[in-house]
């Protein structure tokens, strides 16, 4: 059962491709959505690089092609269909020995009704790379299909190599029009509201984190102490944050359902599950399981209770909750937060009033 599985997360979705399938696989778990596109495809019809690039391959006549995503690749023919140079392009690519980085551009590959010389089982530039350069390339005319950004040091590697090289950007990564949902969900992370993001290509971490802005720093800062999980569907896409040092939880098959596995078992793993009053309490983003029945939270009782589970049994002072309310204010914003809080968990046996000192969760006793 898949069905609720994410309940009281909530998750965001940074790709602008497959986005609503993404946000469809994960809101049928149960998962709260924010979606904020962190980066924008050039139409590729319109793409006058790709064109030049394509007449390029064309006039090369390349021994070798590395094709990087299959996405790309169709698009790629697609787009070369479009300018009349698709039947061209298919006897220049058939009388070429293709590489590909993985199974996915092997499909493409293999629809247009042509064949991969062989494929990297890492699904790595770096992969293809090492076996080039053992074979030797010196004076092989290579053609490198990029995905989405330029292979600068794939490409450079190839060219101290011996070989000559046309890069084709067969799609290119844009900022979208309106960062404003970019901005908004920085800040969102930064105030401890997203319990995870979801990246689905490198440009797009690397877009996100210099449209965060001044929530930057605040950003890295949930992402590297795990409170906030940053999800990547493969090492690639990882590799902007791994490089700061950002820990990442990544699928073993670098797959879009792989990716909603992955978040689907490492979230509730990570929630705080206490014994409260003859109570399961499991604490989530946005709500409480009690006995395995979520009761949603506002952000103020959220944070009381958080605050509680962090010391739990022992007594939390007014001013330690007073510091946790999200806008701060005073001792009877507590007050009220705790008495909006007991109505929400159905009970006030839950939370304990000690007179004069502030409040703490009735834990069981695990010797009764």
């Amino acid at each position: 059962m898949i069905e609720g599985v994410l309940t009281g997360f909530t998750v965001a979705v940074t790709a602008e491709r497959r986005r609503d399938e993404m946000t469809a696989l994960l809101e049928r778990r149960g998962a709260r959505v924010v979606t904020a596109s962190a980066i924008t495809i050039v139409p590729l019809a319109d793409d006058e690089a790709l064109h030049a690039a394509t007449a390029a391959c064309i006039g090369l006549g390349p021994d070798l092609v590395v094709a990087t995503t299959g996405f790309g690749f169709r698009g790629w023919l697609e787009a070369a269909e479009g300018w009349g140079l698709a039947e061209r392009l298919r006897e220049v690519l058939g009388r070429a020995r293709i590489i590909a980085r993985g199974p996915k551009p092997c499909g493409a590959i293999r629809a247009a009704g042509l064949s991969e010389d062989w494929a990297a089982k890492t699904e790595s530039t770096d992969e293809i790379l090492e076996r080039l350069l053992a074979e030797g390339i010196a004076g092989a005319r290579i053609v490198v299909q990029e995905h989405g950004e330029p292979q600068t040091e794939f490409v450079a590697a190839l060219r101290a190599a011996g070989a000559a090289v046309v890069e084709v950007p067969v799609y290119r990564w844009v900022l979208p029009p309106d960062v404003t949902p970019v901005r908004r969900l920085a800040d969102q992370i930064a105030g401890g509201q997203i319990d995870a993001v979801t990246f689905t290509s490198a440009p797009a971490v690397k877009a996100f984190l210099r449209v965060a802005g001044d929530a930057g720093p605040a950003v890295l800062d949930r992402f590297g102490s795990g409170h906030t999980l940053a999800a990547c569907v493969g090492p690639v896409t990882a590799a902007p944050l791994t490089d700061r040092g950002i820990p990442v939880v990544m699928p073993e098959r670098y797959r879009l359902g792989a990716l909603i596995k992955t978040l689907t078992d490492e979230l509730p793993r990570r929630t705080v599950k206490l014994n409260v009053a003859g109570s399961t309490l499991e604490l989530r983003g946005h709500a409480v399981l009690i006995d395995a029945v979520p009761h949603t939270l506002a952000p103020a009782a959220m944070a009381i209770l958080t605050s509680l589970a962090a010391r739990p049994g022992a007594v939390v002072s007014k001013d330690q909750l007073i510091a946790a309310l999200p806008r701060g204010n005073d001792g009877h914003a507590v007050d009220v937060a705790v008495a909006r809080l007991r109505t929400a968990l159905g009970s006030g046996r839950h939370i304990e009033t000690v007179i004069k000192r502030g409040y703490r969760l009735r834990l069981d006793d695990p010797s009764s």
